[in-house]
């Protein structure tokens, strides 16, 4: 295979080794019955997905050096911290881990943390959706959101994306006048803990196992909250298949869940 030269920080990505699936987990194994070697052997294994993580921070005048260093860290953090037996890829459990602790990094050495125009278009996309479920009585597409605020739909997930740093819960979300609307205040309860972060990264995972139909189902019932006899409509089948459709996806994710 043919690597691109890539400099990055000033490593040279096509020198960087790429680690399968099975030999990360090998490695782990070797990493968690006491060999030290393998720890080495797993940061640069990984120093690709930190540099990728990187890229996304340089725009913003960043430096690209202070941020690596910052991102190896939380890899260093990942790795101490990786159990086996959850059922879910290395990468998948790293990403947020490097990326808070970038973002921890951005807000103790800079003043503004995320932009004014993200908190606002944030916060007048979870205002529009509380509105749309009194209004409506179930979720709203990104699509319904998107036009409610006139706002495009890519522009709405990325100012979401911005304020999901731990760090900014307690961060206005508005700008104008009135009183100031706290994230907190939006998210309640539905914070997610470090453990059900663990269960959700799980399910993404096995999700992959499912089929087109399947995922496509339980992403309406779950995320968008409509009846197996909305979905049964706008799939040309009865609500019976649904149902039973349903049921063997959940249970696919269950046995997913519990191997390992």
């Amino acid at each position: 295979m043919v690597r691109t030269r890539v400099e990055i920080c000033g490593i040279d990505t096509s020198e960087l080794p790429l680690l399968s699936n099975e030999v990360m987990r090998e490695t782990f194994v070797r990493l968690q019955n006491g060999d030290e070697s393998a720890r080495e052997e797993l940061v640069i294994g990984n120093l690709r997905l930190v540099l990728s993580l990187v890229q996304r921070f340089i725009y913003r005048g960043e430096q690209a050096d202070d941020l690596f260093q910052v991102g190896c860290i939380g890899l260093l953090k990942s790795i101490d911290n990786f159990d086996l037996k959850h059922n879910v890829r290395f990468s998948t459990y790293a990403v947020p881990m490097i990326l808070g602790e970038i973002k921890r990094h951005l807000r103790d050495h800079h003043a503004i943390r995320v932009s004014r125009s993200l908190r606002d278009i944030a916060y007048q996309a979870m205002r529009a959706r509380e509105e749309f479920i009194n209004e409506h009585q179930h979720e709203p597409k990104l699509s319904d959101l998107s036009e409610i605020i006139e706002i495009p739909a890519d522009d709405i997930l990325y100012a979401l994306d911005a304020i999901q740093d731990p760090m900014s819960l307690h961060e206005p979300m508005n700008s104008g006048e009135g009183d100031p609307v706290f994230l907190m205040d939006q998210l309640q309860d539905k914070t997610i803990s470090e453990d059900r972060w663990l269960t959700y990264v799980s399910v993404k995972e096995t999700m992959t196992e499912l089929d087109e139909r399947q995922q496509s189902i339980l992403n309406k019932r779950f995320y968008l909250g409509q009846t197996q006899t909305e979905i049964a409509k706008e799939m040309g089948i009865s609500q019976a298949q649904i149902s039973r459709l349903e049921k063997n996806a959940v249970k696919i994710i269950r046995e997913g869940m519990e191997e390992n």
